[in-house]
């Protein structure tokens, strides 16, 4: 962005920063590892500055020790005083399958550039056992959203979804393959495995009264007692499940899959695009519910289908359409469980990444107004906050700003009406935090 002084002012600030120690009792590994670590060697892609490979390197060493327990999982809420003094440290047995599953880019790129391969080896560890389980759960394909590092177990839990929890898994599968410069057919395997079961039993098209055809992502739950086929998918639709449609977009395009996958992920990313469009202030809160056409093919607008399952998500005596009305909801949307925009990335992220795939102008079109309508609710005299109400005619402001508007949200916007040049996705792999890797050549 032209920025160079500021940039080279905070890379001369890191050498005051002592990884070494944290005001914090215990570190979350995962976040750590996306966002420090994934910003060092981003900024050290960009720039080749040698103070940023040493950084990445320090902290690289200090998350590794967090592996540093029997089975080789790793400790993810690390009390790292506590390793420090050598006591024994053991994998927990309920952990987030976002936390273990989402750090391979940042490990595997940090052995590429310091040649070292001990940071690769320890996340290849934990996705061999991803691999191993992965048809073994109750909905084989998928991992549930908890697993036991402890026991090595990814199995035996029964919610699945590419929401909050589960989400940067399974956008890391396509991106490490990518990272990998396609060496390691591994994680193709894993990707095609999981995506099939997503199209299966995550993905469904919502009714719409404008006919419009469209998937979400939703959720299911699966104790392995019935048939697939038997389960039913819960319509819940999280701002944080639309980088979805970037994921199918990639992967169809690095897999050579555009025949099967490519329209899947047009129909996710306008799907989301939807969920903008449609809302009261053209801004997507944080969890909505939608009903599902019973029939993916043929799906004719029912009024009165939508004000009962309208009546059903809400209290009181109201009919369903005077709750509609109340709760502003737009046709074709049954609740919003989460009325709050907390200035995510997810919608934007898929949106660039179709446009740059696709070159399909009018997403850029559609990006600048979702830009418009984000910026004006959000300004403040000093950032941009978070809003508890995006829904209300003057939604009110949360008195917070979340570190990824500037490094995701802002970003994307910035990218997708920059030059195709400007970190070229034939030349970089972008992290959940949407920090720059450089692809192998």
């Amino acid at each position: 962005m032209g920025l160079k002084k500021e940039f080279s002012e905070a890379v001369r600030a890191l050498n005051e920063i002592d990884f070494s120690t944290s005001t914090l009792e215990e570190i979350n590994v995962f976040e750590t590892t996306v966002r420090y670590l994934g910003g060092l060697i981003a900024a050290y892609d960009l720039s080749g500055d040698p103070t940023l490979l040493h950084k990445s390197r320090e902290l690289g060493d200090m998350l590794y020790k967090a592996f540093d327990t029997p089975n080789r999982m790793p400790v993810l809420r690390w009390d790292f005083k506590a390793a420090i003094r050598g006591e024994p440290q053991e994998a927990a047995d309920s952990v987030l399958l976002a936390e273990i599953g989402s750090l391979t880019l940042e490990f595997t790129r940090l052995s590429q550039i310091t040649q070292d391969p001990k940071y690769y080896d320890a996340i290849q560890r934990v996705m061999d056992i991803f691999e191993e389980q992965q048809m073994e759960t109750t909905l084989p394909g998928m991992w549930p959203i908890a697993v036991n590092a402890k026991a090595r177990n990814f199995v035996s839990y029964t919610g699945f979804t590419i929401g909050g929890m589960a989400d940067s898994t399974y956008e890391y599968l396509p991106k490490q393959y990518m990272i990998l410069g396609g060496a390691w057919p591994q994680y193709r395997r894993l990707y095609e495995k999981s995506l099939k079961t997503m199209k299966r039993s995550i993905f469904y098209r919502p009714m719409t009264n404008d006919g419009s055809d469209i998937l979400f992502p939703g959720q299911i739950t699966s104790d392995g007692q019935q048939p697939v086929s038997n389960l039913t998918t819960d319509t819940q639709v999280q701002h944080l499940g639309c980088f979805a449609g970037g994921m199918v977009a990639l992967g169809a395009k690095i897999f050579r899959r555009e025949a099967q996958d490519m329209d899947v992920a047009k129909k996710l990313v306008e799907g989301c695009l939807w969920a903008y469009e449609k809302m009261p202030n053209g801004i997507m809160p944080e969890i909505l519910h939608t009903i599902q056409c019973p029939d993916p093919i043929e799906c004719d607008w029912n009024e009165m289908s939508w004000y009962e399952h309208v009546n059903k998500s809400y209290p009181g005596t109201d009919s369903g359409k005077e709750k509609a009305e109340k709760y502003h909801l737009p046709r074709g949307v049954s609740k919003v469980d989460d009325t709050r925009y907390v200035l995510r990335p997810e919608a934007i992220e898929s949106v660039f990444i179709l446009y740059r795939i696709t070159g399909d102008a009018s997403l850029r079109e559609r990006a600048w107004t979702m830009f418009e309508n984000i910026i004006k609710p959000t300004k403040t005299n000093i950032a941009h906050a978070g809003l508890i109400d995006c829904l209300a005619s003057e939604p009110p402001k949360n008195d917070r700003m979340e570190s990824s508007w500037l490094a995701e949200t802002l970003k994307y916007f910035y990218l997708i009406f920059s030059e195709p040049s400007m970190i070229s996705l034939d030349e970089y792999v972008l992290n959940t935090e949407a920090h720059p890797f450089k692809r192998p050549i």
